[in-house]
């Protein structure tokens, strides 16, 4: 009675040197678990695990592709894991800052009343009274929202006319002459200009225009325009230099006029650029505090008229009940008034951004068969 063997299965030559298709999730796994051992000797926190974790990780798969793999895709995988560390070390504010404004800012803008009613007549004796009694949390944004649209709309009127036109000026007529190079330099300089120097310039222009103590919704307007103009036209200058000249000379060849090839050809092509330009021309003013300060004071009641009154804003709002609160020895209510205008501020950005995503795709010229 012969034994029969049973022929032992040889690797591949094409997967012969490799390390097997679950490698990262082996080293993740052992690492994760040493690095809880080691924080646990020396005092367990998240961070440190997470950190300890990494390095460990790192460590573990390079050298285990060294010996198995070479030199070569050690190298690589190195490479690699430092490329996904710095990613996701870049993550950690934004999800901390999102993960924070969450937990401090939902309280508030659940509260009954926080999105409908204002701060008019609201004293420091209604937030005793709900910490010392429990009750609900009275005043809410209502005027600083209507504020911080209004005064944000009309610098986007004011700003986006002014600044798509000039990016057309450089791109299409400009053919770098004097004019066009002061433009450019004008606008460089105006990119990096503090928020509080626009909001004293707003504040001197209508001191002089119109009369001392002059504050009012449009004065605050033109202070964010001034920061939102030289966005608007490095942004949208950008998008149009990257529209293809074949389609200008295209248009040209059938006898458009150049006026009608812009307005037809250029600006549908680039749509989605110069919307998105836009929408971060907004996120950078929606949130600044001191030009409005300056420009707009600050009010506790609902001003509907942006030309004329003092006018809140979601910025000072936060500010004002941060810094001053409503009962300084019961500051609780406040702050979470605050947290809640702060989550409310980063929804109209995100609304804003998918307003922008949304105009893009629906003005963007169609794609043929």
């Amino acid at each position: 009675m012969t034994a029969t063997l049973t022929p032992v299965k040889k690797r591949s030559a094409l997967t012969k040197g490799q390390l097997p298709k679950a490698a990262p999730y082996i080293v993740l796994a052992l690492a994760l678990i040493l690095g809880a051992a080691i924080l646990a000797l020396i005092g367990f926190n998240a961070f440190g695990w997470g950190i300890v974790s990494a390095m460990l990780f790192t460590v573990g798969l390079v050298g285990w592709s060294a010996a198995v793999e070479g030199s070569r895709r050690a190298k690589d995988k190195l490479a690699t894991c430092l490329v996904v560390g710095a990613f996701l070390i870049s993550l950690l504010p934004l999800v901390s800052v999102i993960w924070t404004v969450l937990v401090k800012g939902l309280p508030g803008l659940l509260d009954p009343g926080f999105l409908g009613t204002s701060m008019n007549g609201v004293t420091g004796a209604f937030d005793n009274k709900s910490v010392e009694n429990g009750a609900p949390v009275v005043g809410g944004i209502y005027h600083a929202l209507i504020g911080t649209v209004q005064i944000t709309l009309l610098a986007t009127v004011i700003s986006v006319p002014v600044g798509l036109l000039t990016s057309i000026y450089l791109v299409e007529y400009g053919d770098d002459r004097p004019l066009a190079r002061a433009i450019t330099f004008f606008v460089d300089v105006m990119t990096g200009i503090p928020s509080i120097v626009a909001g004293l310039f707003a504040a001197a222009f209508f001191f002089a225009v119109a009369g001392p103590g002059t504050k009012t919704g449009a004065v605050a307007a033109v202070a964010l325009s001034v920061l939102m103009i030289p966005v608007v036209v490095r942004s949208s200058e950008e998008m149009l230099k990257i529209v293809p000249n074949e389609l200008r000379e295209a248009a040209y060849a059938l006898g458009v006029r150049k006026w009608r090839t812009i307005l037809k050809v250029v600006i549908p092509t680039a749509i989605s650029g110069i919307a998105s330009g836009v929408t971060l021309a907004i996120a950078r003013v929606i949130g600044e505090t001191a030009p409005i300060l300056v420009t707009a004071g600050f009010a506790t009641s609902i001003n509907n008229n942006v030309f004329g009154g003092w006018m809140a804003s979601l910025p000072t709002f936060i500010y004002t009940q941060i810094l001053n609160p409503t009962s300084p020895s019961n500051p609780g209510p406040s702050d979470q008034r605050a947290w809640g205008a702060a989550l409310v501020l980063i929804i109209l950005v995100m609304l804003l951004n998918l307003a922008a995503r949304l105009v893009a795709r629906i003005f963007a010229p169609k794609a043929g068969r």
